[in-house]
């Protein structure tokens, strides 16, 4: 366990070892104020190939101090996902039956809370979805989703690069690195980043040009640059790394579905996550930002309709314009744009 204290912000943030339920080593970073928090937990469950700071650009007001600041105890995850720990080839049925379980259980038993506030992004949030969604988090009660939650929906473009270039690219790697444009170890890694030059000729910046290929179709698939700080745009370097093609294989399969699936090999899990109402009673807040490239908001839309069909008046679903995918979190007006209304959600 260690202690780091921001010199800017004040904030303490505590890095505590949590194990998940197949043994895998996990982390909980706790973040405190100076002043106790008022309010109970809330756990913040990053993306895929990124980690728990995703949430936390250098320089600019984030949701972490935000949410602090209005008397929150808040509970950043690294799940199997993140980049913090060692590269795995991790699936969604692994984080969902796995890992949120084990994370939001020490949460609970940390504080001792009857209930738990979520806040849930891209691969964090369809995992944390299905393990809402099969039972395995009745201590949750209010869940805000941003950019996907059961219903994947991207472009023809994205869906012909996961559905057919995807297989090809996992026969010679089991992952796939926005790193890469900064150091190619293998023959593919720069073949791929050739391609990249050659086609993403929108900023000069080696690994928002592999995120944007890795991620999705766009130029940037995950942000606007006009939305991003100068700071913020060069820190993104640091934050993402591998990202396994178990991933791919798994949302490929969900998309041609048009909703989530399981691979069927985890326990506990349904192979369908909308082929039954949702075992359990939390209210689910969607966000989805309009300019989304890596899933179009329309993912959104459809896991609000099946929500809302099930429970009527319950759910909530807020579509921004002039955002994206990330830069609902880390864009230069995010504080005022979006997070706000995110925090309300866990109040509502």
């Amino acid at each position: 366990m260690s202690v780091l204290t921001d010199a800017r912000t004040g904030l303490r943030t505590e890095i505590v070892p949590v194990t998940a339920g197949d043994g895998m080593p996990l982390n909980l970073h706790h973040v405190t104020g100076p002043v106790p928090p008022t309010k109970g937990p809330v756990v913040l469950a990053h993306g895929a190939g990124v980690r728990a700071d995703i949430f936390r650009p250098p320089g600019q007001t984030t949701l972490v101090d935000l949410l602090v600041e209005d008397g929150w105890d808040v509970w950043l995850e690294n799940w199997r996902a993140s980049i913090d720990l060692a590269p795995n080839q991790w699936t969604l049925d692994e984080a969902a039956r796995y890992d949120h379980p084990a994370l939001v259980g020490h949460v609970v038993g940390a504080t001792g809370a009857d209930s738990v506030k979520a806040i849930i992004h891209c691969q964090g949030s369809t995992s944390f979805a299905m393990s809402a969604v099969a039972g395995l988090l009745p201590q949750v009660d209010t869940i805000v989703a941003n950019a996907v939650t059961l219903h994947p929906v991207i472009s023809a473009k994205a869906n012909a690069k996961i559905q057919y270039a995807s297989p090809l690219v996992a026969k010679a790697t089991a992952y796939v690195n926005p790193r890469w444009g900064i150091h190619a170890p293998t023959l593919l890694s720069k073949a791929i980043v050739g391609f990249v030059r050659a086609t993403h000729r929108e900023c000069d910046h080696p690994v928002c040009r592999l995120v944007s290929f890795t991620y999705g179709v766009g130029f940037p698939a995950l942000w606007s640059h006009a939305n991003l700080r100068p700071e913020v745009h060069d820190w993104v370097e640091g934050e993402f790394a591998e990202c396994p093609m178990t991933f791919f294989d798994q949302m490929a399969r969900s998309v041609r579905r048009g909703h989530l699936v399981s691979l069927g090999a985890v326990p506990d899990l349904p192979r369908s996550f909308v082929a039954a109402p949702p075992r359990t009673d939390a209210r689910f807040a969607l966000f989805a930002g309009e300019d989304n490239s890596c899933f179009r908001a329309e993912s959104q839309r459809r896991t609000f309709a099946w929500l809302d069909g099930l429970r009527p008046n319950v759910h909530s679903l807020h579509v921004i314009p002039g955002y994206g995918h990330l830069d609902m979190f880390f864009g230069a007006r995010a504080a005022i744009d979006v997070l706000p209304l995110m925090i309300k959600e866990l109040s509502s």
